[in-house]
């Protein structure tokens, strides 16, 4: 790695690989650092994301190991190792959909009656948030930043490929927070879409291995599965207000494309929850939907 002193901070991108390598996780292993130069050389996870490996034949496990890992790094958490995830912060993510997802993107003025529907749901968002069990939070639990490892090289007799637990990049802005933020992130994630039967029943097997593990996850799913998809409506939010600034700020079309499954994962939560109808009518002002008939997705 050669990151410029001037321009990147190393030490909590070799704190927290720290903290995750020791909770035995597959992270890049530090050989050798010079802070002062900017270097570090770093074993090499290879070049296959999740993204790239998973299937319909393959998700279950590579899934099961990835939530494996997770927990691992959940039961090693001690709050004063990490920023916390606290109501700062959470705000100031919520607060990136207005500025740039309504107002850059979309171009829309907010009237007050609008904005102070926002500020609601939002204080109900936050609220379900601050109020769960926290744990180490990688911030970015996704197929893109989970690698594909195997056990033995492809070429090697008789290997089959098994996957082994998948190595962990770009955690250096972990903090200490909500127990199922990890999880939006994995499950309702923006770059790969799953059946939600499939999502939910990956979510019931973590729920199960964490509980036998002795975290601290609710004993009723139902309760657990509610702050799971309150959670994923606080990334979602966000994750519209980053993928606009991304593009109007910084050029990167790319996340344009993304936009539309972040969407959809907002919407079906809103729907759900009573608490968050106002949220859904507003989107529904920003953007109405049009229900086109003859078409199967």
């Amino acid at each position: 790695m050669d990151a410029p002193p001037e321009h990147e901070n190393c030490r909590p991108f070799l704190h927290i690989g720290k903290l995750f390598e020791d909770a035995g996780t597959h992270v890049p292993h530090v050989y050798a650092q010079d802070l002062e130069q900017g270097f570090l050389l770093l074993s090499d996870l290879g070049s296959t994301t999740y993204l790239q490996a998973l299937t319909p034949a393959n998700a279950q496990a590579l899934y099961g190991a990835a939530t494996d890992a997770l927990i691992n790094i959940q039961l090693a958490s001690r709050e004063s190792e990490l920023p916390a995830y606290d109501e700062a912060l959470l705000r100031r993510e919520l607060n990136l959909f207005p500025e740039w997802y309504a107002a850059t993107h979309l171009g829309a003025t907010l009237s007050e009656k609008q904005r102070d529907a926002l500020e609601k749901v939002f204080r109900c968002i936050l609220d379900n948030n601050l109020a769960q069990p926290r744990v180490y939070v990688h911030r970015d639990y996704h197929s893109r930043n989970l690698m594909y490892v195997e056990a033995l090289p492809r070429d090697f007799p008789g290997a089959e490929g098994i996957a082994i637990s998948p190595g962990i990049l770009d955690f250096q802005d972990a903090v200490y927070g909500p127990i199922t933020y990890d999880l939006a992130s994995l499950f309702k994630d923006a770059y790969i879409r799953w059946d939600e039967e499939l999502a939910v029943d990956w979510l019931i097997r973590y729920w199960e291995k964490a509980r036998r593990a002795g975290l601290p996850v609710h004993n009723d799913f139902g309760e657990f599965y509610r702050d799971y998809e309150w959670m994923g409506v606080q990334r979602h939010i966000k994750v519209l207000g980053i993928f606009a600034r991304l593009y109007h700020r910084d050029g990167k079309e790319g996340y344009l494309k993304d936009m539309p499954l972040v969407m959809d994962y907002l919407r079906r939560a809103c729907e759900r929850y009573g608490k968050l109808k106002p949220l859904l009518n507003l989107l529904d002002e920003l953007e109405p939907q049009v229900k086109q008939v003859g078409y199967t997705f």
